[in-house]
């Protein structure tokens, strides 16, 4: 599982030119279930971001997760990020894991992001979307379970 991470002050995601979801303070994430991906990554994927300390805390700029910062996680599944790049110039998609199993480990995701207690918007799993980002810092990370 590999997730593009961003810390914002503002994410929204539109469907038909309608916002379906929004947060304010938190994280855009968007993430690519790969085709070997198991429930464990899952787990570890939820903990990771849950607990990532990219926030603000005082003087320290490094310090506090989403949670201490009272902020929001903007889930949006997207296949796309597990894309292979490096032969040709057509990225291979090949990586990504199926419909039924990347909506299936998605929404284990979505689950276990709330069960640690962290507020939780989605996208809409096999839609055309637009992601608004307001992108804070710049401030983007590469999370991959595989590198666990």
């Amino acid at each position: 599982m590999i997730a593009v991470v961003q810390r914002v002050v503002y994410g929204a995601v539109l469907v038909d030119e309608q916002i379906i979801s929004e947060i304010g303070v938190g994280m855009v994430v968007l993430v690519s279930v790969h085709a070997k991906d198991e429930v464990g990554d899952v787990e570890w994927m939820a903990g990771k971001l849950a607990g990532l300390r990219i926030f603000r805390n005082g003087d320290k700029y490094f310090d506090a997760d989403v949670k201490q910062c009272g902020g929001s996680v903007l889930l949006v599944s997207n296949f796309t990020v597990a894309a292979e790049t490096a032969k040709g110039r057509r990225p291979s998609l090949s990586p990504a894991a199926g419909p039924d199993k990347g909506r299936e480990l998605f929404d284990k995701l979505v689950a276990a992001v709330r069960a640690q207690g962290v507020q939780v918007e989605t996208g809409r799993f096999q839609a055309e979307m637009r992601v608004d980002i307001a992108n804070d810092g710049p401030v983007t990370f590469i999370v991959d379970s595989r590198e666990k």
